[in-house]
């Protein structure tokens, strides 16, 4: 009885053992035949600046319904807000474009449709977010050209 128990777990751990192998397989075959495609036109670069511009829409002043009010205007223009809701404070005066992916041009773009000064265009590199640009609203938000 000892040896069937004993053999039983050994066999468990084996076929756990080659799950993980088949699965690691797959990932390097994976890699190799579908390798990422690194990234490597330069910063500020506007070639290839895509059409669509993905961004996040951050609350910064505490006004309540600022972000969603603003997500509904942005999607009228003709961006694609992917998110929104309150930045981490709300004590933000001035409203703020973050670029995230490196390239600038869409930050810009963002900030030309809403009327953002250049000075409050700011990098912040993120690409695991998969967006383009941040938006944190400001206590500024009347003047705002999509208000």
């Amino acid at each position: 009885m000892k040896n069937e128990s004993s053999d039983l777990v050994i066999n468990a751990v084996l076929g756990f053992a080659g799950i993980l192998v088949v699965l690691l397989l797959i990932g390097v075959i994976t890699r190799v035949v579908f390798p990422r495609i690194e990234n490597t036109r330069e910063q500020g670069s506007s070639e290839f600046v895509g059409e669509v511009i993905q961004i996040e829409v951050l609350n910064g002043s505490g006004v309540s319904g600022l972000a969603s009010s603003f997500t509904k205007k942005l999607r009228k223009s003709g961006f694609d807000v992917v998110e929104s809701g309150n930045f981490e404070t709300y004590d933000i005066q001035e409203t703020l474009v973050i670029d995230r992916s490196g390239y600038l041009e869409n930050a810009k773009r963002v900030a030309n449709a809403l009327g953002v000064k250049e000075k409050n265009i700011i990098q912040q590199l993120a690409p695991s977010y998969y967006l383009d640009a941040t938006i944190v609203i400001g206590s500024d938000y009347k003047q705002l050209k999509l208000n």
